[in-house]
């Protein structure tokens, strides 16, 4: 454009120095007629300049969004359908103390933190294993069906497992975490974290799971409607019910499937979740058939806290919640030695959580999480009575999509009658996303 410009710029000055010299032989109006000309050249080659700079910017903004959408372009296409797939590798090393008693040698309570498995009344034992079970794979599918979005999630991993052992191969068959269609991000149906559960209120660690004692956490069939912050959902009902034995019956008699209502609020300050649940508690054996109803209310998020840093919690209260916290570690309900019915287990408990990041890519996690029932008086002594935990753990991504990862955490587990037991576990993991 300039070397254009800069010659017009010369002639039109050149002919006004001429104009001046002839002034006494050439008129004033075919003066301003011939700057009048000039002027008009110059607008005309201004706006010719000023059209090649803009398309010049519209192809290189093309140009950007072709690549940056060439970068986020990770699936690939197998007919009307874009495939993709993901997961990570994971290695984890632990040491766990018990206070009193020990873990059977393929037990999956030496591969994460159950509370309510964890022993009393015996000796006290020490035990190193590595894993690589909590490997997981995942793939998804998406695709326009009639102007609607289709996606579907299948997602694998190794843990508990019944086909492997730890003798010669460490043969650990896969396993179902996840498998749901998804239409027009409204309606899921399949096999899903449940809707009362808040995902982002998991802490972040290096083991498998922490904190569960007062965790929501629950994986099952269910069908889910989502309309903006509001989620309905009818999901698989199964009761775990305490028999006059003490112990553990799973009582699959249900008819009516357990329902929930959420409400998500998300904004700078991070999001937070508001759930109930209201559940049928039926035990049918042979003749006998009795049943109760359950409920639940929770409060879950992740809260941003200064620039870097978040808080996630998780509260939660009711009768009959059973296996929807704690990883079951009490029943939702008990047998009533008297009349044979059945009563529903009140519990109440939590999680917190701080993560804090430091340097250029590791955080600082640290929590506290605990649960605590109400058992009735039928209950025997051997029944927990609450679980509690703390941890602390520091990650580190030492390269992209690569984290090492050291953890501290100790549980305690307190009986009806008053015994107790405490686990202690020291755990190193690798992981590598892909």
């Amino acid at each position: 454009m300039m070397p254009r410009f800069k010659t017009l710029l010369m002639s039109a000055t050149s002919a006004i120095v001429a104009a001046g010299a002839s002034a006494q032989s050439a008129s004033i109006e075919d003066r301003i007629s011939t700057l009048e000309a000039m002027v008009a050249d110059l607008k005309a080659e201004l706006a010719a300049e000023r059209e090649d700079i803009v398309r010049l910017e519209t192809r290189s903004e093309e140009a950007i969004q072709t690549v940056t959408g060439l970068r986020e372009r990770t699936g690939f296409n197998v007919g009307d359908a874009t495939l993709s797939f993901g997961g990570f590798v994971d290695f984890d090393a632990h040491v766990t103390s018990l206070s009193d008693g020990a873990f059977s040698a393929n037990s999956v309570v030496r591969d994460f933190y159950i509370p309510g498995a964890t022993p009393t009344g015996g000796e006290g034992t020490t035990t190193t294993d590595f894993t690589a079970e909590a490997t997981r794979f995942y793939l998804d599918g998406t695709q326009s069906i009639d102007g609607r979005k289709v996606t579907g999630h299948i997602e694998l991993d190794f843990l508990l497992s019944a086909q492997g052992n730890q003798r010669v191969s460490n043969s650990y068959a896969p396993r179902l975490r996840r498998a749901y269609l998804d239409i027009d991000g409204k309606w899921r149906i399949g096999q899903e974290w449940s809707t009362f559960q808040n995902t982002s209120a998991i802490p972040e660690s290096a083991s498998f799971l922490i904190l569960s004692d007062g965790m929501i956490f629950e994986r099952q069939a269910l069908l889910r409607y989502t309309n903006g912050p509001w989620q309905f959902a009818l999901e698989n009902g199964n009761a775990t019910v305490t028999p006059l034995t003490g112990g553990r019956l799973e009582a699959d008699g249900n008819v009516i499937p357990d329902v929930v209502a959420r409400y998500n609020h998300t904004g700078d300050f991070g999001n937070v979740s508001f759930a109930a649940i209201a559940r049928q508690l039926r035990l049918e054996t042979g003749t006998v058939e009795e049943e109760t109803f359950g409920w639940g209310l929770s409060a879950s998020g992740r809260l941003k806290v200064g620039k870097k840093d978040d808080i996630r919690f998780n509260l939660a209260g009711g009768e009959g919640m059973g296996r929807y916290i704690g990883l079951n570690a009490f029943n939702g309900a008990a047998i009533d030695p008297i009349d044979g019915s059945l009563e529903a287990i009140a519990s109440y408990g939590g999680l917190i959580a701080w993560r804090h990041p430091f340097g250029e890519t590791a955080r600082l996690n640290v929590g506290y999480s605990g649960l605590f029932a109400d058992n009735p008086d039928s209950v025997g002594g051997t029944a927990s009575k609450s679980v509690q935990s703390v941890y602390g753990a520091i990650l580190w991504d030492i390269a992209p999509k690569v984290t090492l990862g050291t953890e501290l955490m100790a549980g305690l587990r307190e009986l009806e009658n008053g015994d107790d037991g405490s686990i202690t576990r020291f755990t190193f993991s690798s992981k590598y996303a892909f």
